[in-house]
């Protein structure tokens, strides 16, 4: 449909758009500060309503736009992309707390925020899979799955590892999330989402598939059944 792949292509600038903005938002921070131990928050609010909160929020309102592409999806995956979408903007308008500080409640609902989002985006990947199909379903499932391996990773870094390569393994993460959002809407753009055939049903009778199966069966006397015409 038009208004799918135009919702799609909207989406997939707005993923773009974000990225770049993520990017000079690392570049304009205090260069003190380390990308390999310190988080994507950790930058932000140290540039607080910078230009990496403008590109969360811009990253969150191209998932919006791009469910809107995506109506014929399962009703799950559409519910946890919104959970990624709201996560995503909790964490934009919600700071967290200056590196070293105790966590305030602030910084504990940007935090949860934040791992709401992680996890949500995946699994609407992997189950989004399934409905797209061709090359994307492979992608969707690789970046799912190293995305979840990635999250891991980075709770073991965050408690036990004591915080080590923790702003890589993020970044990391951040990156094959986003190019799974991106790989959704490029497909989206290419073409909608596909109905399963037996889904689909006649205004007088059973699907397409079964009518056609019912039609070349044969009868007793080993006779193929003809489909009287119908009469005017």
């Amino acid at each position: 449909m038009p208004g799918s792949r135009r919702s799609a292509l909207l989406a997939l600038g707005g993923i773009a758009l974000a990225a770049v903005l993520a990017v000079l938002g690392h570049l304009t921070v205090n260069e003190d500060l380390n990308p390999w131990s310190l988080t994507v928050s950790d930058f932000a609010v140290s540039d607080r309503g910078g230009v990496i909160d403008v590109a969360m929020a811009v990253l969150a309102t191209a998932t919006v736009v791009l469910l809107s592409a995506l109506r014929r999806a399962g009703q799950l995956a559409r519910v946890l992309l919104a959970a990624w979408s709201a996560g995503l903007l909790t964490a934009a308008v919600v700071p967290t707390n200056e590196p070293g500080l105790p966590m305030d409640t602030a910084a504990y609902l940007h935090r949860y925020a934040s791992v709401v989002a992680f996890v949500a985006l995946p699994i609407a990947g992997w189950l989004l899979a399934e409905r797209l199909g061709g090359r994307a379903a492979g992608w969707l499932r690789a970046l799912a799955l190293t995305s979840l391996l990635l999250a891991g990773a980075m709770v073991w870094s965050a408690y036990p590892g004591d915080r080590a390569l923790l702003g890589l393994v993020e970044r990391l993460l951040i990156l094959a999330e986003v190019t799974l959002l991106a790989v959704v809407a490029a497909t989206l753009v290419r073409r909608p989402v596909r109905h399963s055939p037996d889904r689909v049903r006649t205004p007088n009778g059973p699907p397409p598939s079964a009518e056609r199966r019912r039609a070349g069966r044969p009868d007793r006397a080993g006779r193929h059944a003809v489909t009287p015409a119908r009469a005017a």
